[in-house]
């Protein structure tokens, strides 16, 4: 199984603006659920299994990627 992303509870890096975390998890929802919807052969030229990708997709926005704590 090919791990996606790194995660933690961070949704922005510290001292960003409570519009920042917004604008943030909005996006990365809207990424993830993007990614449930590409095809297989878009899966492919990414090296993304089918299955990682709905996982990553199911995952809550709060969820976010590590260098966004950056």
């Amino acid at each position: 199984m090919t791990k996606i992303l790194t995660h933690s509870r961070a949704i922005a890096p510290k001292g960003a603006s409570l519009l920042t975390r917004v604008a943030n998890f909005l996006s990365l929802s809207r990424q993830r659920r993007k990614l449930a919807q590409l095809d297989d052969a878009a899966l492919h030229d990414l090296g993304i299994e089918r299955s990682d990708a709905l996982s990553e997709s199911r995952r809550p926005a709060w969820d976010a990627p590590a260098h966004w704590r950056r």
